[in-house]
């Protein structure tokens, strides 16, 4: 697999995943009630690829954006992800004991805390966006305010969820389903990171709709990867419990089209996402590196 030629992935990464950091660690500083803080920021700064972040701002940049422009809405990208996972990991829902290498957030905090810390970074996320973005015309921060809600809530990955968790233990669940599912689970808020950049931007309607189709192949490819490492990879380079949807019964593209097949497909989706940024040319080399970068990565 190809990175973008001439272009240092792996610099751009540090860089922009540092900057991130750097907000949130400013975003979520410590407070009173000290303990929901703490559930808080023991998620969100533990770590993780900062993917859906680096995309916003990658997605700005490519369209004549700046990261500055960018950063409030990536940070609460990472915010509503955080939110998404803590509750994925309880008992009720996928029940995982680890996350990103160390105990899951309601392992330390308790459940009913690891609710609240996921509700609070939801909520919070929108309020910091709303307070720190500067020079976006009101219309612009509506539609970014509006594609987050979207992809968040029951047409995004709450609704994506629901139907991962009712195909839970089924023999029946066919391709499509699996689709469904991870298009919304996953694909959902990768869309909105990619696409609230291009708007963020100034991004023109035609290229705006170029970007989400980048995004919806990018975010399939990335959960076929996911479900590929789950059954191959150990639990030290995922961060998480290997083998768990396995376990579960559940539906997984290894399970339906075997390693190989689904290998192929994610391939097949990346270099499909890859001639949507064609009008963008040498703008779009972080978003090309990105994508290859998808099938290339081990955890």
């Amino acid at each position: 697999m190809q990175f973008a030629a001439q272009f240092d992935l792996f610099d751009y990464l540090r860089m922009r995943q540092g900057l991130v950091n750097r907000e949130l660690e400013r975003a979520v500083a410590s407070a009173y009630p000290e303990r929901l803080y703490d559930a808080m920021r023991y998620s969100l700064m533990s770590g993780g690829k900062r993917l859906r972040p680096v995309l916003c701002i990658a997605a700005c940049e490519a369209t004549g954006g700046s990261a500055a422009t960018a950063l409030p809405t990536a940070c609460a990208l990472e915010m509503l992800h955080t939110a998404t996972l803590i509750h994925d990991d309880l008992p009720a829902m996928d029940d995982d004991d680890y996350r990103r290498g160390r105990l899951s957030n309601h392992k330390v905090f308790g459940e009913g805390m690891a609710l609240l810390a996921g509700d609070a970074l939801l909520a919070y996320s929108l309020e910091f966006i709303i307070d720190n973005t500067r020079d976006v015309p009101s219309d612009r921060l509506l539609r970014v305010m509006r594609t987050l809600i979207h992809m968040v809530g029951v047409h995004g990955a709450v609704g994506g969820q629901a139907v991962d968790m009712e195909s839970e233990g089924r023999d029946d669940v066919d391709l499509a389903t699996l689709e469904f599912i991870h298009t919304h689970k996953t694909g959902a808020l990768l869309e909105a990171a990619v696409v609230t950049g291009a708007v963020l931007s100034g991004a023109d309607e035609d290229l705006i709709a170029r970007m989400s189709r980048f995004a919806q192949d990018l975010g399939l490819a990335f959960q076929i990867v996911d479900d590929v490492l789950d059954v191959t990879a150990s639990r030290e380079q995922l961060g998480k419990t290997p083998n768990k949807d396995q376990a579960a019964r559940k539906a997984t593209f290894p399970r339906l089209l075997g390693v190989e097949e689904s290998v192929r497909r994610a391939r097949d989706l990346v270099e499909r996402a890859k001639t949507e940024l064609l009008p963008l040319a040498g703008g779009a080399a972080a978003l090309l590196s990105m994508a290859d970068y998808v099938c290339a990565r081990s955890s």
